[in-house]
């Protein structure tokens, strides 16, 4: 069977492990958290990054950063993780659900402020697939409203928007805040781990006390102060050295990561591009984003097709799967939903399939699979 994903190991990861054991410090914020840390500050242009053991962890960080009380409203869009929406109503927020593009999965900047009330504390915009939301419209109805942005950038390590002005920025650094993943599932792994980034100077003394269970600890290790005490709501949200040593073997090897991935998913467009088949969309690509291949997918045209297709690749011995279900139809919160229509959100619920992805796969893998979808489609 070739799996849907396979986690990619450098070969360095148990050295850094073990050295980091022989330090005698493996509780975390040691020799291997400054590394990543320092890492993503200097080739992101991240304004202050901290590990922390989840990406739910990270945007339970921005809620708290974001003072996120009862009652206030966060625009999220429905075709997500449940964890985008988890961190705020954890905090007593209502979910605003908005709705997908038609031709993309991410969230349709056109339609948010429609959704703005006077209790609108931020947005929320997922980058799927890796692929930029348009920030520029976003961060305009930011300023404009006095909201705060979130980006949960969990699939989007490496990836950049270039926006009106001509500059190119790495997603994760244009919204106030952010929240990364290093599940792995994703480009680079720590088996759990994700990462706070910090944009906005406001924020970055008070996470690091949140990051640290409400403690001033980190300053009192920096020799900033002379004792460290309880100043502030937290939890324990730094992960261990082991988690971080095993992510640095990880960040050495993201150029080849990428390189790889890259020509995995070049290798699926052209491919089933060629086979010229109506009833299959491929992902779009807007002019202000670039890809970072952090999945695979394909829009067929109902949820049938879809079943028939993941049946058939099964049977070949390739495990395709289907992505989110619509938030606002889940179980949890469709009472609480406004009843509107998200059309797009649904189709995409329905209709789209992702199709085995990760590093260890093969060009005549994917050759096969292409195979299983000419023949199923009749293309």
């Amino acid at each position: 069977m070739i799996p849907f994903n396979k986690p990619y190991l450098t070969g360095k990861e148990t050295d850094y492990i073990h050295d980091a054991v022989n330090t005698g410090k493996i509780s975390g914020n040691g020799k291997y958290t400054k590394l990543c840390q320092d890492f993503f500050e200097s080739n992101y242009g991240f304004k202050k990054v901290l590990l922390t053991t989840s990406c739910t962890d990270a945007l339970e960080m921005c809620a708290m950063l974001a003072n996120i009380k009862e009652g206030d409203e966060i625009i999220v869009p429905s075709f997500t993780f449940v964890s985008t929406a988890v961190a705020f109503v954890r905090q007593g927020a209502k979910i605003v659900f908005a709705d997908s593009y038609e031709d993309n999965p991410n969230i349709d900047a056109a339609k948010i402020e429609a959704l703005i009330t006077a209790k609108t504390k931020a947005i929320v915009p997922v980058h799927y697939a890796g692929v930029a939301c348009d920030m520029d419209k976003i961060m305009a109805l930011a300023e404009k409203y006095n909201l705060l942005v979130i980006e949960d950038a969990a699939q989007a390590i490496d990836s950049y928007y270039t926006g009106k002005d001509g500059v190119k920025r790495a997603l994760g650094s244009i919204g106030h805040l952010a929240a990364f993943s290093f599940h792995e599932t994703k480009n680079i792994i720590s088996g759990e781990g994700g990462m706070l980034t910090i944009n906005d100077n406001r924020f970055v003394h008070r996470a690091e006390i949140i990051w640290e269970k409400g403690t001033n600890r980190a300053e009192f290790f920096r020799g900033e102060v002379n004792k460290y005490g309880w100043v502030d709501t937290g939890s324990s949200f730094l992960p261990s050295e082991i988690i971080a040593a095993f992510l640095w073997a990880q960040i050495e090897n993201l150029a080849d990561i990428q390189s790889k991935r890259k020509l995995l998913w070049e290798t699926y467009q052209q491919g089933i591009k060629s086979l010229n088949c109506e009833e299959i969309l491929l992902p779009t690509l807007p002019e202000y984003a670039t890809n970072n291949a952090h999945m695979f997918y394909v829009v067929l045209e109902n949820i049938e097709q879809r079943s028939k297709l993941i049946l058939a690749l099964k049977e070949k011995g390739f495990h395709a799967v289907f992505h989110y279900l619509s938030l606002h139809s889940s179980d949890f919160y469709k009472d609480k939903h406004d009843g509107r229509a998200l059309s797009n959100s649904d189709k995409f619920t329905n209709c789209l399939l992702r199709l085995p992805f990760y590093y260890e796969l093969e060009k005549n893998d994917i050759f096969n699979i292409m195979e299983v979808i000419k023949i199923q489609m009749v293309c």
